[in-house]
């Protein structure tokens, strides 16, 4: 796979950070301090990855825009309680990126973070400087849809057929499907294995390290 493709964009939680089980519970408790009810965890875990104000519809389907707008400043609130950092990178990412971008991969992150939200965690772990563009849900368009996907390529200029998108979850490869992409997804974050296998990619991880080695040697 070494030779296949030439830019790699990665999700950002559960992806490359453990970062799943904060977030659900996060959107927990912003349900419950908006007397909403305490959101069942599996489906908070399951709207990870779509933009904050999508993943509050979904997940609180009945309450009108005033209740998501409070939630999401609660959820925000919860959330930014705990600075996320270098340590919180699952087992060996950082290396990896970096063995990655030292072979010549251009890298990116398309995630359904807030800018502002992704940006503190990237200063946080020390990774901003390995990607050459982030993409963030609240300046573009939220997954599945393609447009962030898009954006990314025209930037670097590199095509669909050279590009590899890596997430842990549906909403991951369901956009890379619609960006006609190849996608690889692993097995660590807000979505199980049966689920991912689902929706096609070319392999299934249960760490995103292990991409390493089957770039070098599948």
């Amino acid at each position: 796979m070494k030779n296949r493709f030439d830019l790699i964009i990665f999700d950002w939680d559960g992806t490359l950070i453990d970062s799943i089980d904060w977030i659900a519970k996060c959107l927990q408790h912003a349900g419950e301090l908006c007397g909403c009810g305490l959101a069942d965890y599996q489906a908070a875990k399951a709207v990870i990855g779509l933009s904050i104000d999508n993943a509050m519809r979904v997940l609180f389907p009945d309450q009108d825009q005033g209740v998501i707008e409070r939630l999401i400043v609660h959820y925000n609130h919860a959330y930014c309680s705990r600075d996320m950092g270098k340590q919180d990178l699952f087992p060996g990412v950082y290396d990896m990126l970096l063995a990655l971008r030292d072979q010549g991969f251009t890298l990116a992150v398309a995630t359904g973070k807030t800018r502002a939200g992704l940006d503190r965690v990237l200063d946080n772990t020390g990774t901003r400087h390995l990607f050459a563009i982030t993409r963030c849900a609240d300046e573009t368009a939220s997954k599945p849809d393609p447009k962030m996907l898009h954006e990314i390529m025209a930037h670097v200029g590199v095509s669909q057929q050279r590009t590899l998108m890596v997430g842990d979850s549906v909403h991951d490869l369901e956009m890379a499907f619609n960006a006609d992409i190849t996608a690889i997804a692993v097995a660590c974050g807000a979505h199980p294995e049966a689920e991912l296998q689902r929706h096609g990619p070319l392999h299934c991880l249960q760490l995103p390290t292990q991409l390493l080695d089957l770039i070098e040697n599948g």
